[in-house]
């Protein structure tokens, strides 16, 4: 088994994706890989967006675009940087999660995908598919599952 290059993995700011971005920041540290930091978002519907925009005042730009998604992808570098990861890229990509992280996944050649395991076990997790369960379908290369949640959860 050959060295990881590129080590994927996906975020959306909550503690449990935090959790699989320590791991894959780790593994990056251990192996010297550049870790991908990527982030899926879909924007807010122009009507909504004015409506929120209304009642935030200076604070709009906060559900502007990909703003959320950044503001996951800065976090997430700060915590990789104390997992010891140097080599650090990101982006934030509209569109669904799976679809985002698998294309990258193949666009950018990654070798390993990480993601947290949250929606695997869940009721709708089993009805509806869950983003971990459908990447490790879709990725072109690894994918490393990590317990970011209670068992049963």
């Amino acid at each position: 088994m050959s060295a990881y290059r590129i080590i994927l993995v996906g975020t959306d700011g909550s503690d449990s994706s935090f959790r699989a971005v320590d791991r894959a920041a780790q593994l990056a540290a251990a192996t010297g890989a550049t870790l991908l930091l990527a982030s899926a978002y879909s924007p807010m519907p122009e009507r909504e967006r004015a409506n929120a925009a209304d009642r935030l005042g200076d604070l709009a730009y906060k559900v502007q675009g990909s703003t959320p998604a950044d503001d996951a992808l800065r976090a997430a570098r700060e915590r990789a940087v104390a997992a010891g990861a140097t080599d650090i890229e990101q982006v934030a990509v509209e569109g669904d999660a799976v679809d985002v992280i698998s294309k990258l996944a193949k666009e950018r050649e990654a070798d390993l995908v990480v993601i947290g395991n949250r929606g695997l076990n869940s009721l709708a997790g089993r009805i509806l598919g869950s983003v971990p369960a459908n990447l490790s379908h879709r990725s072109p290369c690894d994918v490393l599952i990590v317990h970011t949640t209670p068992h049963g959860r």
